[in-house]
């Protein structure tokens, strides 16, 4: 039984039965026959299979957890038994939306892989959502409200602080709004996905409409118009604390910010955990706490 949940972690894992099999020294016939075997046994159909990918079925994605988890806890009771320390080794798949990885989680790599030689990091830089199922993640970092699922979980690595602000040359050119009613009479951008702004001052809530001057997926690009002076732009202080405090940009209606239930979370499956896994949550917990290094200088 064991090798049959090795066999079928693999494949998933690998994304190919034939992949999974050759690891565990089967042929492709004798991998094929065994996971037919097991869907038998357990009445279940657990893959879709392709001629171009291999996926889970909804029944698969649940009995995937359960096996990792059994393999996981036999891992680390073999390595209790042995008198062996769990050494974080191995490959260790990372996602995170792109200007956060570039800016935050890439240059803490070094460090890792210095405490850590034996881990392979793959790092996959995306703004869409990720499944960590689906695209084989162990760890990803999300900017979100506090997930709610059974089957991950989530460790705050930081406070998601986000402010209004603008370059002085709009500002100069456009003036400086007092309320959030004048925000109608100004340009503002925003990402696709950004809108409408969610903003809290004092327990107060408001939602604020956007129709951006500039239409565009990218965050990126948003960053790139606000600097350039084209409009008003709600960004997080991990993206443009450098610029707040040189005076590249100015925060406007401070005493709104956006709303605080948005956090950055490191999102993984629940315990047992490999090691590589529970070092590198750790390595950032430790670089972002207690407080993160964008937020060392307050903005203006």
């Amino acid at each position: 039984m064991d090798r049959d949940y090795r066999l079928f972690a693999t494949a998933i894992e690998r994304g190919s039965l034939s992949a999974a099999g050759r690891d565990l020294g089967l042929t492709p016939a004798a991998a094929s026959k065994r996971l037919a075997a097991m869907e038998t046994r357990l009445g279940a159909r657990l893959i879709h299979r392709t001629t171009r990918r291999l996926t889970p079925t909804e029944a698969g994605r649940g009995f995937y957890e359960a096996v990792r988890a059994i393999l996981a806890a036999a891992a680390v009771a073999e390595a209790e038994l042995a008198g062996r320390a769990a050494t974080p080794s191995g490959p260790l798949r990372i996602s995170a939306p792109t200007s956060f990885g570039r800016l935050h989680v890439a240059p803490t790599l070094p460090a890792f892989l210095d405490a850590f030689p034996a881990v392979q990091v793959e790092l996959r830089l995306d703004d869409g959502f990720t499944d960590l199922l689906a695209d084989r993640i162990d760890v990803a970092i999300r900017i979100a409200p506090a997930p709610e699922t059974p089957r991950l979980a989530a460790r705050l690595l930081a406070p998601n602080r986000r402010v209004l602000c603008a370059a002085p040359a709009y500002l100069a050119r456009c003036g400086t709004p007092a309320t959030l009613r004048d925000l109608a009479d100004h340009r503002l951008l925003a990402g696709s996905t950004q809108t409408p702004w969610r903003l809290e001052r004092r327990g107060v809530r408001k939602s604020v409409a956007v129709a951006s001057q500039v239409a565009t997926n990218s965050s990126e690009v948003v960053r790139a118009l606000a600097l350039a002076g084209v409009g008003i732009a709600l960004r997080s202080t991990w993206d443009v604390g450098a610029e707040l405090a040189a005076g590249a940009l100015v925060r406007i209606l401070p005493d709104w910010q956006g709303a605080t239930d948005v956090g950055i979370y490191a999102v993984h499956a629940r315990d047992p955990l490999p090691a590589a896994v529970t070092a590198f949550v750790g390595h950032l917990a430790d670089r972002f706490a207690p407080r993160p290094p964008w937020d060392l200088t307050p903005p203006a």
